[in-house]
């Protein structure tokens, strides 16, 4: 019997850290490239995700990878994973 890995399901984003006011939460930016469908340009999408951060460890400027989870609070359904990328 062999033994596979099975890759997790859960959605993953890039992003960078606009806000981290808030108590064990901050507030990612993750940027996507979508095709206008007449105008066959491509447009820069902006979404901006409230994600749990334990530690308080990610700062403004960071460049950091959020993981979807359960729902922690109303607006709060991701965690932050890592931090890629410290601001200067």
């Amino acid at each position: 019997m062999e033994q596979t890995k099975v890759k997790s399901r859960k959605k993953e984003f890039v992003g960078v850290v606009k806000s981290d006011k808030m108590d064990k939460t901050i507030v990612v930016a993750v940027e996507t490239l979508t095709l206008h469908p007449l105008y066959k340009k491509y447009i820069t999408r902006t979404k901006r995700l409230k994600a749990h951060d334990e530690t308080n460890d990610a700062k403004i400027g960071d460049r950091v990878r959020v993981v979807e989870c359960r729902p922690v609070s109303k607006e709060k359904c991701w965690k932050l994973a890592a931090v890629l990328e410290r601001a200067r």
